[in-house]
């Protein structure tokens, strides 16, 4: 048996709550970005996810506040068309949903936290410093499809790491069993643990083995 339920006879409301708890889990894309005053923005988005290579696509979900209005994060990138996704590991979870909290427009999360800043290379807005990934994106395509949330189409233009974590030959990236942290549902995160690898077989493959 199975429950069926109609998305089109269920409020917003519910239809984000049953989504986000069964597209699990999600990536987390802490924000930084920067208005005309050079005030940096931190916050967190896990509506987030890559989208191919050529070019190489970057999309967030960028929800508004309850009343609608858009939050600093969307309107600065609106204004300035470029942004910072860094990608944070566990022990930074807890500073990293800190900065969702609803701080004016004129005060920088990162400065209120004690979040040190470094320059990004491509963009204006500055990187994480304690984050071991940073992806510099230009702003391609913005999309509006309800009052509740802008959808942010970036082209990365380029990545910053932490030394050590990306073989420049290879371009393999060796976690070292310290993954990025994951958003489940409501207040809830997890931390990702390395999984057996499964590659795709080919056919001539599964024919023998059925045979």
């Amino acid at each position: 048996m199975m429950d069926a339920f109609d998305f089109d006879a269920l409020t917003p409301a519910q239809r984000y709550k049953l989504l986000t708890a069964v597209v699990l889990p999600r990536p987390v894309a802490w924000v930084t970005t920067q208005n005309a005053q050079g005030i940096v923005n931190a916050a967190p988005y896990s509506f987030f996810n890559v989208f191919g290579q050529d070019p190489a696509l970057v999309i967030l979900g960028l929800e508004h506040r309850v009343d609608g209005t858009p939050k600093d994060t969307t309107l600065n990138i609106r204004a300035t068309g470029e942004f910072v996704v860094n990608i944070a590991t566990p022990a930074l979870s807890e500073v990293m949903v800190a900065t969702a909290a609803s701080y004016p427009g004129d005060v920088s999360e990162a400065a209120a936290l004690g979040l040190s800043l470094a320059p990004s290379r491509r963009v204006a807005p500055p990187r994480l410093a304690e984050v071991p990934v940073a992806i510099e994106c230009k702003l391609l395509d913005r999309l509006t499809y309800s009052p509740e949330r802008d959808i942010v189409v970036g082209r990365a233009v380029g990545l910053a790491a932490q030394t050590g974590l990306i073989d420049e030959e290879t371009y393999r990236v060796d976690w070292q069993g310290d993954y990025p942290v994951a958003r489940l549902f409501a207040d809830k995160y997890a931390r990702l643990e390395e999984i057996a690898p499964r590659s795709i077989p080919q056919l001539s493959d599964m024919k023998e083995k059925t045979s």
